[in-house]
């Protein structure tokens, strides 16, 4: 079989785009380089010069889901405003690219937590909780946020946003629109959060 139009740099990133539309459609199982090259029209070995084998290629996708995610956040949390808004922008981003890429983000956190990921895997996975906890920080020494550890304080509105996502994904807000839902959240985390007496 001659390859298609892939074959000078742009392989790789077409079989990641492939990857990602089979993951959404068909979940992980479904992902297989050999079906990859024959959607591209490429000879089943092509892949092979870009991912090793299938767990390189899922690695991959996570990957770029996550330098996806941390760029989203990285502008909510450089939005100009008060901190607070910003941290709500923040929640949002999040709460969005959950819902419109949930198959993804289970492979992300899926790769993230498997036997012998990659250093690179686990300091992308982090880099969105150093985001919020860097602005949480920030909102400390303004005397907006409560005190305690900036980390713990991320993980647990990294919690609410990400149950309320889960929720979404599985139809489980009942008859309560998205956005809504969102607002009520990240109004009751950012009361939460604020520095008492203030």
């Amino acid at each position: 079989m001659t390859e298609g139009p892939y074959h000078h740099g742009n392989l790789r990133a077409a079989l990641l785009e492939r990857a990602e539309t089979v993951l959404t459609e068909s979940g992980a199982d479904g992902l297989s380089l050999r079906a990859l090259a024959r959607d591209l029209g490429v000879s089943h070995a092509a892949p092979s010069r870009h991912f090793r084998d299938r767990r390189a290629l899922l690695d991959a996708l996570a990957v770029s889901g996550f330098d996806r995610l941390n760029e989203r956040l990285r502008a909510a949390a450089d939005t100009p405003g008060p901190v607070p808004t910003r941290l709500a922008a923040l929640g949002r981003a999040y709460v969005e690219f959950a819902v419109a890429h949930a198959p993804l983000l289970d492979l992300m956190f899926s790769a993230k937590h498997a036997d012998g990921s990659s250093e690179e895997l686990r300091e992308l996975g982090h880099r969105s909780l150093d985001t919020t906890a860097e602005l949480i920080a920030r909102a400390q020494a303004e005397g907006v946020v409560r005190a305690g550890d900036p980390a713990r304080l991320a993980q647990v509105a990294f919690s609410t946003v990400h149950g309320l996502a889960t929720l979404a994904v599985g139809s489980l807000l009942d008859d309560t629109p998205l956005a809504e839902a969102t607002d009520l959240a990240l109004d009751v985390l950012l009361t939460g959060l604020e520095r008492p007496g203030r």
